[in-house]
């Protein structure tokens, strides 16, 4: 499955704090950081749909919009990815950078800790040898 984009990232953060809401109400909170109008937050979460990032549920004449994605999945993933194309980490990234995150409760830091593990032993198992030096 393919990581989400930054500003699909950031409607994701607020479902995963807030959820259900509408195309309204993340549009009203978001609209400073993502700088669009209302028709492309409502495209957002339409390709969101189709990408299986969201479910959406019609209540009335509301779409309420929900995060499919596991939010700490997707955070180790992001993180790993970082680590990995930014600062060239190959092994399991500390937790303690994780420590005063305003998404990541306390007690969702042992979970993110062992996907993070669990990330690096899978790259670690596709990285081909390294071929020894004479």
């Amino acid at each position: 499955m393919h990581q989400p984009t930054a500003p699909e990232l950031e409607i994701l953060k607020l479902l995963w704090q807030k959820q259900p809401l509408t195309a309204r109400e993340l549009h009203d909170e978001l609209e400073t950081v993502l700088g669009w109008g209302y028709s492309s937050t409502r495209k957002t979460l339409e390709r969101m749909g189709e990408k299986g990032f969201v479910s959406v549920q019609v209540q009335g004449n509301k779409n309420i919009y929900l995060a499919t994605l596991d939010k700490m999945t997707t955070l180790a993933g992001f993180a790993q990815d970082f680590a990995k194309r930014i600062f060239e980490i190959d092994g399991p990234l500390p937790v303690a950078m994780f420590a005063d995150s305003k998404l990541v409760s306390a007690a969702e830091i042992a979970d993110l800790e062992q996907l993070l593990l669990q990330l690096a032993a899978a790259q670690a198992a596709t990285k081909p040898a390294d071929s020894e030096e004479p």
